[in-house]
Formats: C-alpha cells, sequence, structure tokens
C-alpha cells in the first residue's frame, strides 16, 4: 500500500489517498475552503483532440515522414489478449524484455483499451522492467562521447534518444499499474492518457531503431544510463510527486533539447533523422501537457497550489530544474513560467517582481542624472 501522509484526498472517496507533502503550517488536513487558486494555468490546445485521436498507426518512417506499415499485428494475434484489464496490460509490457517486442506489445495494449473497452483494473508493476542484456547501463558521468567510440554523431545521438524512448514506455505504464489501486479517485481518463502517451513512445522509440538499423546499428549497441528510471523509482509512492517529477521535469526537458538536437543533426547533414527527432520533439508537447492538467487537477483536489506545490516536491525528492528553457514550447504545453523560474506568463506581475522593476528603473534614472550633472 502507498504511503500516506497527513492528507486525505477527498471525504467521500473511499480508495487510498494521494499524497502531498505535508502542509507547512502544520495543519493536519488541507480544507477545501482554505484553498485559493492561483490563475488557471492554459491548457494545450490540442489536448481533446489528442484524447480523441483514434489509435495512430504511423509506426514506420517512408521517404516522406510517418506511415503504416505493411506487417500490421492482427488483433487476433495479440499476446496482450489474456490480459484482463489495463493495469494487466502495463504490467505485461513491463514484463517484456525485449524492446521491439515491448513497442509492439503497448501498441497493441493501447488499441484493445480503445476497441474493446478493457476495465482499468488493478495490478502490482515490477519493482523494475524487464530489460535487455544490451545495452550496458553506467552512471551518466561514464558515458563516453561519440569520439571515444567511434561513432558517427547522428547514431550516438539517435541512440541516446531511442533509450530515453524505450524507458519513456515503462515510465508512462507503470505510471498506469502503480496507481490503479487509486482508480476511483483518479478516474478512467487518468489512465486512457498515459497509455496514450505509452503508445506514442512506443512510436517514437519504433521510428529510432528504423532509423537506426538504416545507419547500420541497433539498440544497444552504445553504453547507456540509468536516470530516468532513478527519478521514476523516487516517485513510486506518491502519484504528485510522479507527475512533477516525470512529465513537468523529465519529459519537459524534451521539449528544452528537441530543438537544438535537430540542428545538431541538421548541421551534421543527416536531414531524416532530424526530421524524426523534429517530430518527436512536436509530439511531447501532449506529453507535457497531460502533466500539467492532471498536476493541477490532483492539487485542486488536495487544497494546494499548484506552483506552490510543484516546487515543494521538486525539493523533496532533490529534482533539479535545468535550463536552457524552451520557453515557447513550454507555454505551448501549458507550463507557467514561474513554476520553474521564470516570468510569470499567467496573470498579473508578483509584488516582489514589480519592486525589481521599480528598483531598477531608479537605479536607470540615478545613473541618467549622474552623466547629466557630470
Amino acid at each position: 500500500m502507498f504511503a500516506v501522509r497527513r492528507v486525505l484526498l477527498a471525504p467521500r472517496l473511499s480508495s487510498p489517498p494521494i499524497r502531498l507533502p505535508p502542509s507547512r503550517v502544520g495543519t493536519t488536513r488541507w480544507a477545501f475552503d482554505s484553498f485559493s487558486p492561483q490563475p488557471t494555468p492554459r491548457l494545450w490546445s490540442g489536448l481533446q483532440s489528442w484524447r480523441e485521436a483514434p489509435a495512430n498507426e504511423r509506426r514506420t518512417w517512408g521517404p516522406d515522414g510517418p506511415c503504416q506499415p505493411t506487417d500490421l499485428t492482427r488483433l487476433d494475434d495479440d499476446p496482450t489478449a489474456s490480459a484482463a484489464s489495463l493495469a494487466e496490460c502495463a504490467a505485461l509490457v513491463l514484463s517484456t524484455p525485449d524492446p521491439l517486442a515491448k513497442s509492439s506489445l503497448s501498441h497493441l495494449a493501447y488499441s484493445r483499451w480503445r476497441l474493446h473497452g478493457l476495465p482499468v483494473g488493478v495490478a502490482r508493476p515490477p519493482d523494475r522492467p524487464a530489460r535487455p542484456d544490451r545495452p550496458i547501463l553506467v552512471s551518466p558521468k561514464e558515458i563516453p562521447a561519440h569520439k571515444s567510440l567511434g561513432l558517427p554523431l547522428n547514431s550516438y545521438m539517435l541512440h541516446n534518444l531511442a533509450h530515453v524512448e524505450l524507458n519513456a514506455i515503462d515510465l508512462a505504464w507503470d505510471t498506469v499499474a502503480r496507481f490503479s489501486p487509486f482508480h476511483e479517485a483518479l478516474g478512467d481518463e487518468f489512465f486512457s492518457d498515459f497509455a496514450r502517451v505509452a503508445d506514442d513512445e512506443s512510436r517514437h522509440f519504433a521510428w529510432c531503431s528504423q532509423r537506426l538499423a538504416e545507419l547500420g546499428f541497433s539498440y544497444g549497441d552504445m553504453p547507456a544510463h540509468n536516470l530516468l528510471w532513478r527519478e521514476c523509482e523516487k516517485s513510486s509512492g506518491d502519484v504528485a510527486a510522479r507527475l512533477a517529477v516525470i512529465p513537468l521535469v523529465q519529459e519537459a526537458r524534451g521539449l528544452d533539447a528537441g530543438p537544438r538536437l535537430v540542428q545538431k543533426l541538421v548541421g551534421f547533414g543527416d536531414h531524416r533523422t532530424s526530421n524524426i527527432v523534429a517530430k518527436i520533439a512536436e509530439e511531447e508537447v501532449a506529453h507535457v501537457a497531460v502533466g500539467v492538467y492532471w498536476f493541477n487537477l490532483v492539487c485542486q483536489k488536495m487544497g494546494r497550489i499548484p506552483c506552490a506545490a510543484f516546487k515543494d516536491l521538486l525539493k523533496e525528492y532533490n529534482v533539479e530544474l535545468k535550463g536552457p528553457f524552451n520557453y515557447s514550447a513550454r507555454d505551448e504545453a501549458g507550463i507557467p513560467r514561474d513554476w520553474y523560474g521564470g516570468t510569470p506568463k499567467w496573470g498579473a506581475k508578483s509584488d516582489l517582481s514589480e519592486v525589481h522593476d521599480r528598483l531598477a528603473s531608479i537605479i536607470a534614472m540615478e545613473r541618467e542624472n549622474s552623466s547629466l550633472n557630470g
């Protein structure tokens, strides 16, 4: 059972509560009537269309971009057919070590959820997802540079991205299975959203794997790190922390890094890979937007101000926010800038910000007067 500390989700719900850090004012329960919400962040405009769209079958990268493969697995041959719920499908994917099989199972599991009306159910995920023998996992500081490995830059960067996408498949399915006991509190749409995220990530991994093969490599040929899963483990008992750490930090870093990676690949002369990376970065906006939506909803249920709760959680779980930030992509995904240290995008300036502006104006006037009198 997940840890519960000093907070109840809502008096009428009988499912286990969703935990957030204890109030700093010493109360044992946050009251809804004492909650004063900040301006509501703007949701990503494409969120509802993303939710309602049919399962995306464009899992191959053709001459002109994503296209549907000719060897589609029929649902009659679906290995997930024995699973009685979405959570059981999630556990099955997490227990699959082969990366390409994991990618295919993810798509089949999401398709079954959409087409056959599976219940969310409850399932216990493995402590760690099954993994192949390769790649060798080392600490991030021990990852060798592409030159020392004698590898071309485009293949090296693409392998790193494939590793991120494979981990992202497991992160999304782990969220489905691990928090399935909270189904009554969170509702079907929470699990549907993260199942769709897993499906998107599985398609991204398929594109990366295909392109690696075209370049003469395969996933596992280069060392990789286990940082993403360590971040996932930090939040294994706290749905609010999971939302903060994974979509709002780790996936948001993808929004920051995507354009830089595209530019490097264009500079290297590999436009096909750069187009794949650009499409992946474009689709990652939805995943961050899902995190924003659910984090705000959980905070509302908890009676917490989202900005303060986000910062408290990052401090509690020792998660660092690193720039430079892609402000336009983060704005599109709906992350308010004041959550991660930028200028607030929504509502009026804070009092402290106005004081800083006034001080800057006074200093500028004094300097101008000094130059005139000098």
